[in-house]
């Protein structure tokens, strides 16, 4: 058995550019939208969408483009609410997940209606029915804001995705290792990076290139460890 090397764990930078941003059917509309700024219809816009599949990097497009603000929604708690509305653009993040927060995102999201300068960008996994609110004024308003929603990546991103991945670490695979990865992992822009990730660590520690076995023996292993 060849002896297996150490490696050095070096990040590889996560690019959120628009040159870096594939486009399919399942994003396609929430792009042209974005695409579209600052001919919206409402100066609030809710990015929806399932984890992994995309959300926060098209957020982080508008937000170079737009010069906004990115944060979690949580740093709402215990902010100057009418400070960040009166800063520009801002986008917040995970908003269906923050709690604590109903009354803060009330307060900016007329705010920033009332603003000649705001824009305001929500991103969510669901629908705001979906939230838990228990501020109905604030349910009315979510629910009359415009949205555009990203799906499931399809199959076509996913591979997509892998090969970009791929070629980002400067490794040259086989198209079948792609084809069988992308038939195996979850729908999710987040699953293929890990698993190109893996795939490198592997390939530098056995010393060998990546295969499909190789891709089987580590996919195991990550469904093991989780």
């Amino acid at each position: 058995m060849a002896p297996r090397q150490l490696t050095l764990d070096l990040p590889v930078e996560t690019r959120f550019g628009r040159e870096d941003f594939l486009v399919s059917p399942s994003n396609a509309d929430a792009f042209e939208t974005f695409e579209a700024w600052p001919a919206w219809p409402d100066r609030v816009l809710l990015l929806l969408g399932p984890t992994g599949a995309g959300k926060s990097h098209l957020g982080a497009i508008w937000a170079a483009r737009s010069h906004a603000q990115v944060l979690p929604a949580t740093a709402l708690v215990g902010a100057d609410v009418s400070a960040l509305a009166a800063e520009g653009p801002l986008l917040l993040e995970d908003v269906d997940t923050a709690r604590g927060v109903e009354a803060d995102l009330f307060h900016l999201l007329n705010l920033v209606r009332n603003s000649a300068h705001g824009w305001l960008v929500l991103t969510a996994r669901s629908w705001p029915d979906g939230w838990g609110l228990r501020t109905p004024d604030l349910l009315s308003r979510l629910r009359l804001a415009p949205a555009v929603e990203i799906a499931e990546p399809d199959d076509a991103l996913v591979r997509a995705v892998l090969v970009k991945h791929f070629i980002d670490r400067q490794l040259v695979v086989d198209t079948t290792v792609v084809e069988y990865l992308a038939m195996r992992i979850e729908r999710s822009l987040d699953a293929a990076r890990q698993v190109v990730e893996a795939l490198d660590r592997e390939a530098l520690m056995a010393g060998r290139r990546i295969t499909r076995p190789m891709a089987g023996e580590v996919l195991r292993a990550l469904e093991t460890a989780r």
